[in-house]
């Protein structure tokens, strides 16, 4: 078995090629999952050269192992210099501050135990009396509705309602919030024309700016008078003689409306859709829901796999699944691949749930950076399932979801619904 990292030049016909190309987050998944295979089974990590054949490349860790081994190791594969593509720029983390996944020890570790020692018993009382009257009344105003788009009546409600009630955002800001949060992450991931780069430069940063005035305003108010919500805990906190300071808030705001909207409404959208997909899977659930929804939530996001990969940066020379990488090198994390590793999951590509064990990785591969939001995207996610499935047996999507092709995120933009 080679060690020796191939870096020459790839014929067009080359799946790692097609990886690379931003076109390829826009092809049919069934297409997509066979390049993944491809790459799985080509043995060692494969080189994938940027965009074009040219710019910085990375290695794909596509197998479920290789993953896993990567998101556990984090001395050697770093999130210090990025985990997005591309990596943000050191002005931006200036000006910004640091967003927890792109961190590593000690000051990821500081800055998560701040942020855990906020989710105080009463709060998390709050937060689950909160989930699901929620997820009651978003169901009710969806058979209201009787049909529309599920992520605009649904899936977006429910977990952006509940991280401005958990955070404490008031009613009159929140419209404004979301608004500025669609423009900050509306190209995550996704290619854009030189045309459309010129026409709206910095688009994003000035919303993201904008939000994070907002969150410090709301952080001064809390800090003179707290009240029984997550920013007024974080700037009060005091582990080791530290809290969170303005844009630390601003930085962990901007991340849960990623990891803690977006995701799980991606989540709940595909969902929805699987379920009406796999009339057998829907029947088994209404047979017994209690026994059925947390397998089904796990399955729902190992199959969807709400975020596609995460970057890491080599801090040394390592050997990595038969591959020797240098230090520099990057990888990245597919956890879309490795969700549908047939070494591990039987007929990955079934919608299967009752499938135990079900190890996905859509939480991320464990190691300090597992999700932090985990056990509040599952109680949502069995919230709303439960009540829709209760209430509206019947509800189910009315067309396939319209993807944005994103490398980052498996994002829902819509889906047709009616119930």
């Amino acid at each position: 078995m080679s060690l020796v990292a191939p870096r020459g030049p790839l014929s067009v016909s080359s799946p790692q090629l097609r990886l690379a190309d931003p076109h390829f987050w826009g092809r049919p998944a069934s297409e997509r999952n066979a390049v993944f295979e491809a790459l799985r089974q080509a043995g060692p990590p494969v080189f994938v050269p940027g965009p074009h054949g040219g710019g910085r490349g990375h290695y794909a860790l596509v197998r479920h192992a290789d993953v896993v081994k990567a998101a556990r190791t984090p001395q050697v594969f770093l999130s210090g210099p990025g985990v997005t593509t591309p990596e943000p720029a050191r002005w931006v983390r200036t000006v910004f501050g640091d967003s927890m996944v792109n961190l590593d020890d000690p000051e990821h570790a500081a800055l998560r135990r701040i942020v855990s020692r906020a989710f105080t018993p009463r709060l998390i009382t709050r937060l689950e009396d909160g989930i699901r009257e929620t997820a009651a009344r978003v169901t009710t105003d969806a058979a209201r509705a009787g049909s529309g788009d599920f992520v605009a009546t649904v899936a977006g409600r429910l977990p952006y309602e509940v991280i401005c009630s958990m955070m404490g955002i008031p009613e009159r800001q929140r419209a404004r919030i979301l608004h500025l949060v669609d423009q900050a992450s509306a190209h995550a991931g996704v290619h854009r024309s030189l045309r459309a780069r010129v026409r709206v430069p910095g688009r994003g940063l000035r919303a993201l700016a904008r939000m994070h005035l907002i969150i410090a305003a709301l952080g001064r108010e809390r800090r003179r008078s707290p009240r029984e919500d997550l920013i007024s805990a974080l700037v009060t906190a005091d582990v080791d003689g530290r809290s969170l300071t303005y844009r630390q808030l601003g930085s962990f705001f901007s991340l849960l409306l990623v990891a803690g909207v977006e995701t799980t409404r991606n989540a709940l959208a595909h969902g929805l859709h699987l379920l009406t997909e796999h009339p057998e899977q829907r029947a088994l659930m209404l047979s017994d829901l209690d026994s059925h929804l947390d397998g089904a939530v796990e399955e729902m996001v190992r199959h969807s796999t709400p975020i596609i990969q995460f970057r890491r940066t080599l801090a040394c020379e390592f050997e990595l699944g038969g591959r020797l990488m240098a230090a520099g090198d990057k990888v990245a994390l597919y956890f879309l691949a490795a969700n549908r590793d047939p070494s591990v999951f039987t007929d990955p590509d079934a919608f299967d749930i009752t499938r135990s064990p079900n190890p996905h990785v859509g939480f991320g591969g464990g190691g300090p950076h597992f999700c932090l939001g985990t056990h509040l995207a599952r109680q949502e996610m069995r919230a709303l399932f439960r009540e829709l499935l209760t209430r509206l047996p019947q509800i189910r999507s009315t067309g396939s979801p319209r993807l944005v092709p994103s490398s980052f995120d498996n994002r829902v933009a819509s889906l047709p619904f009616r119930c």
